[in-house]
């Protein structure tokens, strides 16, 4: 016969250990985004036709402090300017031409504030807040709302938002001498997962 010697010590030692680690899990955790999964596309009009455009290369980094209730403290996102792609050179061109990406290389957001959070089932909230957009070196305060859904050690945030291009210094696109002209008005949509 085996005979198991309890040490009250080292049990009370492992149950602390236990009840720090476990609500750690679902408050203060960093999650990186993974470009492979994640997809952003931004979507336009033109006097001949609608048009869209990818980003393929995008990085990011999320932060909550409480998982449990969705409580995001940090929310950074990078798009390279030139690897958006719309599978026709020439608008690619003009697209780099307008974001004049020879010296602005990336768009970026960057989480201001949470202004509230609305809990809509198990590990899933819509957020409302503010950030920073900058596109061609012009900072603007924005609003955006997105809904998150987490679970499994993943974060995924889908939203869209409409901005004009204007407002930060970007001439709408041409083609064929002026002949064709690109509404002034985007819609970025995105659905961006962290791990």
């Amino acid at each position: 016969m085996w005979t198991i010697k309890i040490n009250k010590s080292t049990i009370f030692a492992s149950l602390m250990v236990i009840l720090l680690i476990v609500p750690n899990l679902f408050q203060a955790q960093e999650f990186n985004l993974n470009n492979k999964e994640s997809s952003l596309t931004v979507y336009g009009t033109s006097s001949l036709h609608d048009w869209h455009i990818t980003a393929e290369t995008k990085s990011g980094k999320i932060f909550f402090e409480n998982l449990e209730t969705g409580q995001l403290s940090k929310c950074d996102f990078t798009v390279f300017a030139e690897s958006l792609k719309s599978g026709k050179k020439s608008m690619d061109k003009n697209t780099y031409k307008a974001l004049n990406t020879d010296t602005h290389k990336n768009i970026s957001f960057q989480l201001v504030d949470v202004k509230d959070i609305v809990k809509k089932g198990t590990g899933k909230f819509l957020l409302k807040c503010t950030g920073n957009l900058t596109i061609t070196g012009v900072k603007k305060l924005i609003p955006l709302e997105f809904n998150t859904e987490i679970s499994d050690g993943k974060v995924v945030l889908t939203g869209e938002k409409t901005i004009k291009m204007t407002d930060f210094n970007v001439e709408p696109p041409k083609a064929l001498l002026g002949t064709i002209t690109t509404g002034n008005e985007i819609t970025i949509k995105f659905n961006t997962i962290y791990k």
